[in-house]
């Protein structure tokens, strides 16, 4: 019994250090088949839990291939706001690609993933 409420109370202690004050409905978005040259875009959604306005330093892509756009301005508690990633699709073949969210006054980022299969421009013409 000692065991499970030692176990208990390092996984609710790890989870309070994890905390960044963003609740993310999701932080993986998978497209399926995309088109080639066909810019896909999805927007992450989430929701300042923090007692305090949040707000985003940062977003920066793994890649020149994908772009953030996000808010330069204060989040204020209890609102949500969003941060849309573009992938270019330019190449075909499998993607994943990570765009890191960094908070101020927030030590761990957030990443968010993006994923699916370009098909060659040829391949999606015959669909």
């Amino acid at each position: 019994m000692k065991k499970i409420i030692l176990i208990s109370c390092l996984i609710l202690s790890m989870g309070a250090f994890a905390q960044t004050g963003a609740s993310f409905k999701e932080l993986k978005h998978s497209f399926g088949s995309i088109k080639q040259n066909v810019p896909a875009t999805y927007v992450f959604t989430f929701t300042n839990t923090s007692a305090k306005p949040l707000v985003i330093e940062t977003a920066t892509a793994q890649c020149g291939c994908t772009t953030p756009v996000y808010t330069k301005e204060a989040i204020p508690k209890g609102t949500s706001s969003t941060i849309k990633v573009t992938y270019n699709a330019a190449s075909p073949g499998a993607f994943t690609k990570t765009v890191t969210v960094k908070f101020a006054n927030v030590d761990a980022p957030t990443i968010l993933t993006i994923e699916g299969t370009v098909d060659p421009a040829e391949k999606a013409k015959s669909k």
